[in-house]
């Protein structure tokens, strides 16, 4: 595996037969606690995500759909029918998907700019790489509940949800950039826009989702076509999308179909003013940072409300962003102690998660549960995330605490 996370097939599947376990410790909390039920009065899933798997997923809207926290398991990687649903605007028709290999994407800020087929792609490179695909607003409702004197930040009351851990499959932009000649000399950012469908009687620019990032990410971007080893669904950008790894998900374009090496960002409203980290009330605007680079961070997945007393297995998932996650610290007392937790299972690259493990014998009571991940550059989870306007790049180990009772 290199340090840049990027692995290659053979390499993954040989790490993927060692998962490592805690053993002679009681029963796992995953076993204990399974994903609730969906309750009566849930929302059903929308149509174009009908196949995805209902009682693991909490459904706000039709383009906000939520993971269950005690459905996330200690697998690693995230099934796409339990992967949350994020969409900006509606998706393209499910036509698009008819002929794979005849997507076309531009390619310009090269020297020899060209539109390309994903068959051609496909002849150009390939690369693997697993990364954490999060919302930037996940953890929202942590920033919400704190907030009084009618303060407010509107959006999705994310909790911790909105990420998966997912395997990407496609070509390395970088090989792309060398096979037309290079990038022009004076570009400063990749470029991504997307082929959703713009709503009629708008401004494009005001609804198109078309991103810019640092062109040092020229490195480790991909054109992924394929998902989990399956070829990318409508869902989730197919079939082709532009991968950005340990950025947030806003700048992984789906359904891509230009990239541009500029030497400005877009003026795309997406970029200019949303996603931009401001104060509550404030307005975006391009002088404020992006929401780029995803902040260390982790949370408990079990067990979640309640516990035996005895010996359990606390457990949960943990990730550096840019960054590979070093240590995590898990709490049974809201904070006051700390306990290091062990990993569990195989390192998929800097840009994934690690599952977690912390065995601990728990009296009859009351206890908040929680846990603190710090990366390999020593940046560590804070107790509480500076409050900002989006509800953006929530990182507190606080807000994702949980209160279980012990019988």
């Amino acid at each position: 595996m290199s340090d840049t996370g990027i692995i290659d097939r053979r390499s993954f599947l040989a790490g993927g037969t060692g998962l490592a376990v805690a053993t002679g410790l009681g029963a796992s909390a995953a076993a204990q606690e399974p994903a609730p039920a969906s309750p009566p009065s849930a929302k059903p899933l929308p149509a174009y995500v009908a196949w995805k798997d209902a009682e693991a997923l909490i459904v706000h809207s039709n383009q906000t759909i939520e993971t269950k926290r005690g459905a996330i398991g200690t697998s690693l990687v995230t099934d796409e029918d339990r992967l949350y649903i994020r969409n900006n605007v509606n998706p393209p028709p499910a036509s698009i998907l008819a002929d794979r290999d005849g997507w076309r994407v531009e390619i310009t800020g090269v020297r020899n700019p060209r539109t390309l087929t994903v068959a051609e792609l496909r002849g150009l490179g390939l690369a693997t790489v697993a990364t954490v695909l999060q919302c930037s607003g996940n953890g929202r409702k942590y920033y919400q509940d704190k907030l009084t004197g009618g303060q407010k930040i509107s959006g999705t009351p994310w909790t911790v949800g909105a990420a998966g851990c997912v395997i990407w499959s496609g070509v390395p932009l970088k090989a792309v950039v060398e096979a037309l000649g290079g990038a022009d000399s004076k570009a400063r950012f990749i470029t991504g826009t997307g082929g959703e469908e713009l709503p009629p009687g708008l401004k494009p620019k005001d609804v198109i989702v078309e991103r810019s990032v640092p062109i040092s990410n020229l490195e480790n971007v991909i054109l992924a076509w394929e998902m989990n080893g399956k070829p990318l669904s409508l869902a989730h950008g197919g079939p082709l999308r532009m991968i950005v790894p340990g950025y947030s998900g806003v700048n992984n374009i789906k359904y891509v179909k230009t990239v541009a090496l500029t030497e400005q960002e877009t003026d795309a409203k997406i970029q200019a003013s949303s996603y931009r980290m401001h104060g509550v009330g404030e307005k975006g605007n391009p002088s404020q940072p992006s929401v780029w680079e995803q902040p260390v961070r982790s949370w408990i997945t079990g067990p979640l409300e309640t516990a035996t007393a005895g010996r359990n297995q606390i457990i949960g998932v943990a990730f550096g962003g840019m960054n590979a996650v070093s240590d995590v610290e898990v709490s049974i007392d809201g904070g006051a102690t700390w306990r290091k937790a062990a990993f569990v299972g195989p390192d998929l690259g800097r840009y994934a998660w690690r599952a977690f493990v912390l065995p601990v014998d728990l009296l009859p009571g009351r206890h908040v549960l929680t846990s603190r991940a710090t990366d390999t550059s020593g940046n560590v989870q804070p107790e509480e995330s500076e409050v900002n306007g989006g509800g953006y790049s929530h990182n507190g180990w606080r807000g994702p605490a949980l209160t279980v009772e012990v019988a």
